[in-house]
């Protein structure tokens, strides 16, 4: 195959959905050498703030002269976005090459009755064939969906497993209380390996303490109280966490603090290991970490922030963002979810807030919920609200609203978000 086939071979495959189990995992790798236990991984959980801590972590191991692939989903701009090296997207070549090995590895399992690899299956077993051709150092892997039944989780050479912010989060899949879910999340601690986590409720870190006991493993948790001189900003943050005195990050939202302060004792874990990391590297990591569509300021006059908002933690984390970084500014909404998520829970948070919202859907999304049955469930709590008939319209619309000092928010699922930002960057004089 060459790219183009590969990427029709791929939009084929996610027709099949998704599935938990590592049953397709073991049979597709197998066939093609099982290029994972030539890595070493750290592997990230959680149900918010995974993708912010792997994008510090890669960063400082890639400045510090580690070899740093890292896989995750969803993204915003590019499909070969979802696996990198040093920063930089798998390449064509590469990719076609990988896809055509795994097609001939997934007939040979449909002929023998062995499973149906999915979309999220198939991609995993990519990145792990393309580190193994990039020589990677060391991985940096967030789990799709859970942990313990997540496809990632067929590995078997992590050196450090991160847990972050668990909260309720696809209870279809995973459980229908706090506990369930952590037990999938934590699932994927290893023997004897270190382990770093959030600072989570009860519930969840009595699990992951139970998992780690009989797994023999260490845990640094962090410590909330330890963390001093907080200075926020929607552009830059600063903040000291036991001995880091006055870091500094770019990533805003209130909620980065905390999630620095996990990829922090990340670090702490790794020196132990052997890991040489540098203060004067971690530092910079940190402070040139970019994560796109985690409250990222993507146009001025008005001011425009897009985040990745999809369930009510994260929603209950960016409205308090609001209610910091913009007290008594007028806010605008666009606003598209899943119909999969407690989109519900996600309104009662944040339309309180709002002058006036308008709803979109992702386009060429099943998943998506119509706008306009996601409008009448805004209707519910805030009256002032759209349906758009497409992104390019709700960009349109809210740009003509919102005067110079008010605050655009462009949030929920973040499958639309990047087709959100190039519209707003065609916004001409509106856009920063």
């Amino acid at each position: 195959m060459n790219y183009k086939e590969a990427r029709v071979y791929l939009d084929q495959v996610s027709k099949y959905g998704s599935v938990l189990g590592l049953d397709n995992m073991r049979e597709l790798l197998d066939r093609l050498g099982n290029p994972q236990k030539d890595l070493k991984f750290i592997h990230i959980s959680g149900t918010n703030g995974k993708g912010s801590v792997l994008a510090y972590l890669s960063t400082v191991l890639s400045g510090a002269g580690y070899r740093t692939g890292r896989y995750l989903s969803p993204t915003l701009f590019s499909y070969r976005e979802k696996i990198q090296v040093d920063g930089e997207k798998i390449n064509k070549e590469s990719l076609a090459a990988h896809v055509t090995a795994i097609a001939e590895a997934s007939r040979d399992m449909q002929e023998k009755n062995a499973g149906t690899p999915t979309i999220f299956e198939v991609e995993t077993v990519l990145a792990f064939l393309y580190f193994k051709e990039m020589k990677c150092d060391i991985v940096v892997l967030e789990t799709g969906m859970g942990g313990a039944l997540d496809a990632t989780n067929i590995i078997d050479t992590t050196v450090l497993a991160v847990i972050a912010s668990i909260s309720m989060d696809h209870m279809e899949f995973l459980g229908d209380t706090l506990a369930k879910i952590a037990e999938q999340k934590a699932g994927i601690i290893k023997p004897d390996i270190s382990v770093v986590s959030a600072c989570q409720e009860p519930e969840a870190a009595q699990v992951i303490r139970n998992t780690c006991r009989r797994q023999r493993c260490s845990l640094q948790t962090v410590e909330p109280e330890a963390l001093t001189q907080i200075c926020y900003g929607y552009e830059r943050q600063s903040f000291s966490y036991k001995s880091w005195k006055n870091m500094e990050i770019s990533l805003a939202g209130s909620y980065q603090v905390i999630n620095a302060a996990l990829a922090l004792e990340a670090v702490e874990a790794l020196r132990r290991l052997g890991y040489i990391l540098p203060e004067e590297q971690v530092r910079e990591g940190f402070a040139r970490t970019e994560w796109r569509g985690r409250f990222t300021v993507i146009g001025r006059d008005p001011l425009i922030v897009m985040d990745g908002a999809h369930n009510p933690a994260a929603a209950r984390t960016l409205r308090d963002s609001l209610q910091l970084y913009f007290p008594g500014k007028t806010l605008y909404y666009i606003f598209g979810m899943f119909r999969d998520k407690d989109y519900d829970g996600v309104i009662a948070l944040t339309a309180p807030l709002a002058k006036h919202i308008i709803t979109v859907a992702a386009p060429e999304n099943p998943r998506a919920l119509p706008a306009e049955e996601l409008a009448k469930a805004v209707a519910k709590v805030n009256p002032s609200v759209e349906a758009a008939d497409s992104i390019a319209q709700a960009v349109r619309n809210s740009l003509d609203y919102a005067a110079d000092g008010d605050v655009i928010v462009i949030f929920g699922s973040l499958s639309y978000l990047g087709e959100a930002e190039k519209e707003v960057r065609c916004g001409g004089r509106h856009n920063g």
